[in-house]
């Protein structure tokens, strides 16, 4: 039997990213993972905070009685009290608990909001270069992603969102620091897009949500990541612990609502709701209680911040121009000029680097042909062994 078409044709040009590390774990058998340039995929290695360790160890060994059985699906209720306050801290608000629902990581918070807020046919408004996993997210639920470009530096295009905003908009969504380019978006240029949002639903009559997804919050190299949830009132945050405890296979994050949202219980409710019709049920047991102990932890960003400084060293010396990253793990870089015709062939580059056992990800799936992306969240040492190898993709090309 065949099928669905629609997951039919979503093979057909699924992930980029995840080719691309199955494509390098052939690469590594063949000629050896030290031999391999993989900056494919976003899995970093640096190891979670001693303490997460620590609290692992103690609740195993506990092992209390009905600990591994079901919660209410919004998580345990002392782990939303205890998100709550981080939250406030980053966020500038003053919720409690209720105004949090424990999620399967990120991506499992992402689908249930866009389960939750969207009606088939309704339309979420995103910035490209965007991940690129936005697409299918909405899609899911019967929305449409709108993409519109950034301005050259990368920031929010202001007046690109305003004119794609119609009644059929439910959600803009944003990802600061971005994935792909590193980018954070300032407290002016929230605010900006904050009044545009606000101006649109006194017309409408159909508030926007604006959707924060922001897993790498925590890893900022000097910069401030401003709050969302304090700058517009109809604000949604979704985070994990992936990147700021370097936790992604254990698929733990939360979903943080504004205290002044508009039909703030239904939302919630519906979010409770569609976390368990999803198939999620609710977040990890395990994990949840860890991560309450931990909300003050972090990865050490100062690791990501060597490994970029010596990345652009080594791109730097090849001639190949990039964004440079304000946070986040990853360098997106402008596909050089060439021969052949091919300055703009962001899968000619990547098909080229590969020659040299260097691997990256297309531009183009992330909405930016002409460009690709590098994740540097892997040693430091392979970083930089990768010199020769791109000088000499460099001259060849």
């Amino acid at each position: 039997m065949p099928i669905a078409d629609q997951i039919k044709n979503a093979l057909a040009s699924s992930s980029m990213i995840r080719k691309m590390f199955e494509e390098g774990i052939l690469l590594k058998k063949q000629h050896g993972a030290d031999k391999v340039f993989d900056f494919s995929l976003g899995n970093p290695d640096v190891d979670p905070p001693p303490a997460f360790h620590d609290i692992f160890v103690k609740l195993a060994s506990e092992d209390e009685k009905g600990s591994h059985g079901y919660m209410p699906n919004a998580g345990y209720p002392f782990v939303r009290d205890a998100l709550a306050k981080k939250v406030n801290r980053e966020q500038n608000v003053n919720i409690d608990g209720s105004h949090i629902v424990m999620a399967a990581g990120a991506a499992g918070g992402l689908n249930a909001v866009f389960k939750t807020i969207c009606n088939p046919t309704d339309e979420v408004i995103v910035t490209r270069p965007f991940f690129m996993e936005y697409r299918p997210y909405t899609s899911n639920h019967g929305a449409k992603l709108v993409e519109v470009d950034a301005l050259e530096n990368f920031d929010l295009d202001i007046n690109a969102i305003r004119n794609a905003l119609n009644e059929k908009t439910a959600a803009v969504i944003i990802n600061s620091p971005n994935n792909p380019t590193g980018k954070i978006y300032s407290g002016s240029l929230l605010a900006s897009l904050a009044n545009v949002l606000t101006e649109h639903g006194k017309k409408t009559g159909r508030m926007p949500y604006l959707v924060s997804d922001e897993p790498y919050r925590e890893i900022a190299y000097n910069c401030e990541v401003p709050p969302v949830l304090s700058c517009y009132s109809e604000s949604i945050v979704v985070s994990s612990y992936s990147k700021s405890l370097s936790l992604p296979g254990e698929r733990i994050g939360f979903i943080a609502v504004s205290p002044d949202i508009g039909g703030k219980e239904d939302l919630l409710n519906g979010l409770i709701y569609t976390t368990r019709i999803l198939g999620f049920v609710n977040a990890p047991a395990l994990m949840q209680r860890i991560v309450a102990s931990l909300t003050g932890a972090s990865v050490d960003v100062s690791i990501y911040a060597k490994r970029r400084d010596a990345f652009m060293k080594v791109l730097d010396a090849a001639g190949i121009e990039y964004s440079v990253p304000q946070g986040a793990f990853y360098l997106f870089c402008k596909v050089p000029a060439g021969n052949l015709g091919r300055e703009q062939d962001d899968r000619s580059f990547v098909e080229h680097l590969k020659k040299h056992l260097i691997l990256g990800v297309p531009g183009s799936g992330f909405g930016k042909p002409g460009w690709l992306r590098f994740a540097y969240c892997i040693d430091e040492k392979i970083i930089s062994a990768s010199a020769d190898a791109f000088k000499a993709a460099m001259k060849e090309w």
